[in-house]
């Protein structure tokens, strides 16, 4: 099956697509602000994590089911499958590389599904406090 719309009309379709400041990322930072955590968004980490946590040295990726292949539910595209498939498997394959780079820097990383927040923001919140005390916990003791 061919694509119905127009390479004009995808392009403009595919630009419109956010990066940042998705409506699930900012629910679950407005969560976490009002619990009291603080975080950053402007960084410069391996993968230019979502949220960080510098005084937890923990990061938050919110991973799109598409563009990151959710195994619950990614969809292989009809068109231009080896293009699509190359790109997203890329993303799989980099979205590995900086894990391993930031937990080589002694970061905790958390990645969460688009699709988690979406069903339930509270179990979202609630992962991503109990990391944060682990790491809490884990630091004092260090400094100790």
């Amino acid at each position: 099956m061919s694509d119905v719309l127009t390479p004009e009309q995808r392009s403009y379709c595919m630009s419109q697509i956010k990066g940042k400041n998705t409506k699930s990322e900012v629910a679950l930072r407005k969560a976490l602000w009002s619990l009291g955590y603080r975080y950053r968004i402007r960084n410069r980490l391996p993968g230019r994590p979502d949220l960080v946590f510098k005084s937890f040295r923990t990061v938050i990726f919110i991973d799109g089911c598409f563009w990151h292949k959710c195994s619950d539910h990614f969809v292989q595209p009809k068109t231009r499958t080896e293009f699509w498939m190359n790109k997203i498997n890329g993303n799989v394959a980099r979205d590995h590389s900086n894990n391993e780079a930031l937990k080589s820097e002694g970061w905790q990383v958390i990645r969460i599904w688009e699709h988690e927040i979406k069903a339930s923001l509270e179990d979202s919140v609630a992962r991503v406090v109990e990391v944060l005390e682990e790491q809490r916990n884990v630091l004092y003791l260090k400094d100790c």
